[in-house]
């Protein structure tokens, strides 16, 4: 897909903010490409106050211009827009494959409305070809590994699990100082069941299904934008 269809959606979606608003700003390739847009109308006078989902938004809306706060400071925001790695028809979203889903999920959840924008390929029938990612404690991590397989086995699913590796071989560390496991599991026919039972496990910190959070999606396709749910 190429960037300026993402370009697109994330031009679509700035035109969603108005003056005044509190702003979750997402992590990721197109995401990327709505701070931007949001950078260029605040140099053009807009104003709104943005709360960053990781260290490298934060950074980008710092250069961009973008007045930041923090959840502490804002809790409570008009808009979240951010990416995905796969969105089904009832706007369920597995996140996480940049790796910020614990604070993606924060700031989601601190917003009246979350508006996915992504590639059209990133929809689906049915969640779970992108491996779901699993975000953990370091402490205590082969027990907590084998928590989840014990859950997975005890749900009929199956599938690997595979710790995450940044690019220089080392364990791939997030934000807040956890690891993450990505789960292989093909499809998963019971998102909700997944979602509460996983947080039920000692040492698993968040998880990549986003149920019940976004509220709307723009979709960039060959064929021009697809917009699903309100935005």
């Amino acid at each position: 897909m190429s960037d300026n269809l993402k370009r697109a959606a994330a031009d679509r979606a700035a035109e969603l903010v108005t003056d005044g608003m509190r702003l979750g700003l997402g992590t990721g390739s197109t995401a990327a490409h709505f701070v931007s847009a949001i950078g260029e109308r605040v140099r053009a006078g807009l104003k709104v106050v943005g709360v960053p989902t990781s260290e490298a938004t934060r950074e980008q809306a710092q250069r961009e211009g973008i007045p930041l706060s923090t959840l502490d400071e804002t809790p409570d925001l008009d808009l979240t827009v951010d990416g995905a790695d796969e969105i089904d028809d009832d706007l369920r979203l597995i996140k996480g494959g940049g790796g910020a889903l614990l604070r993606e999920k924060i700031v989601a959840s601190a917003s009246q409305r979350m508006i996915v924008i992504a590639d059209g390929s990133k929809l689906v029938s049915k969640l779970g070809r992108f491996p779901l990612p699993i975000e953990v404690v370091p402490f205590g991590l082969t027990a907590t590994e084998r928590a989840i397989v014990r859950l997975l086995d005890s749900l009929g699913m199956s599938g690997e699990l595979i710790l995450r590796h940044a690019p220089d071989g080392a364990a791939y560390v997030t934000d807040g100082g956890h690891f993450i496991l990505d789960a292989h599991l093909g499809r998963i026919d019971k998102p909700n069941v997944l979602a509460s039972t996983l947080n039920n496990i000692p040492g698993v910190v968040e998880h990549g299904l986003f149920l019940g959070l976004a509220t709307g999606a723009i979709l960039a396709t060959g064929d021009g934008l697809v917009e699903l749910g309100q935005l």
